[in-house]
């Protein structure tokens, strides 16, 4: 029994030590597998958005407001031209109807002489716009209209009717003649022409210059309050006619609505 003890022990021990060897061996043999490192973070090439503060926000918030009310406060406004003009239109067609069965005592002949004079009006207003890159506008589009009238009219012998459309689309080309004006600058390109003039005045001791613009040279000073009479912009430049019929150029923000102004 103690030499077959003895005899396991020894056998365990090498055992063991085999063991031991082996494994110092496979350590040897093999290589130990680093994890890869972990790719760096990319860096993000998007601008970062502006900061906004408050303010800003609301004075955004106050503009988008300002604009929906002008646009709405716009489409009102349309909606009434249309109406009135509607009725304008009814109107007219009114005096033309009821000439029509009064037969009055105007002559084919003075029919023929207004509908010519009108027409020569018409031709040179429309050259004159042209020539300087103006829109002919809605009143010389209205007295075409109403010439067409006038000579459908005349073609029914209606010469009362002929000689009052005519002599409605020649007021029309009278106040586009005085908006394009003749007296004092010139007509400008892209200038436009309100729909009718408009009475103004002057905030203070102002100039008029001869174009709109700064680098024109000064035609007149009109004083604190006068009044005067609005024909046309471009940009932000009014052409004006004073009193004496002069007319030039004032900055949009040096006059104001006649009306409107304390007195």
């Amino acid at each position: 029994m103690h030499v077959t003890g003895l005899f396991a022990r020894g056998y365990y021990r090498c055992i063991t030590a085999a063991l031991l060897i082996l494994y110092m061996a496979l350590l040897s043999a093999c290589e130990i597998v680093k994890p890869a490192p972990a790719p760096a973070p990319a860096v993000s090439k998007t601008k970062k958005a502006p900061v906004v503060n408050e303010q800003q926000v609301a004075e955004i918030r106050a503009l988008k407001a300002l604009n929906a009310e002008l646009q709405l406060k716009l489409l009102e406004r349309n909606a009434e031209l249309t109406r009135l003009e509607g009725e304008r239109s009814e109107a007219i067609q009114e005096v033309v109807r009821t000439k029509s069965k009064l037969r009055g005592v105007e002559s084919k002949a003075e029919a023929a002489s207004t509908m010519a004079e009108v027409e020569i009006a018409l031709k040179q207003v429309k050259a004159a716009a042209v020539k300087v890159a103006q829109d002919p506008g809605p009143g010389i589009r209205e007295a075409d209209r109403l010439m067409k009238m006038s000579a459908a009219e005349f073609e029914n012998s209606n010469y009362g009717g002929t000689i009052y459309l005519a002599t409605q689309a020649k007021s029309l080309i009278g106040t586009r003649r005085d908006q394009m004006g003749t007296n004092g600058s010139s007509p400008q390109p892209d200038e436009v022409s309100f729909a009718l003039p408009i009475a103004l005045e002057s905030l203070g001791n102002s100039n008029v210059r001869d174009g709109p613009g700064t680098t024109f040279g000064i035609l007149l000073t009109v004083s604190k309050r006068e009044p005067v009479l609005g024909l046309a912009y471009k940009d932000q430049w009014v052409r004006i006619r004073v009193q004496d019929g002069r007319e030039g150029w004032i900055h949009y923000t040096l006059v104001d609505n006649h009306q409107a102004q304390p007195r």
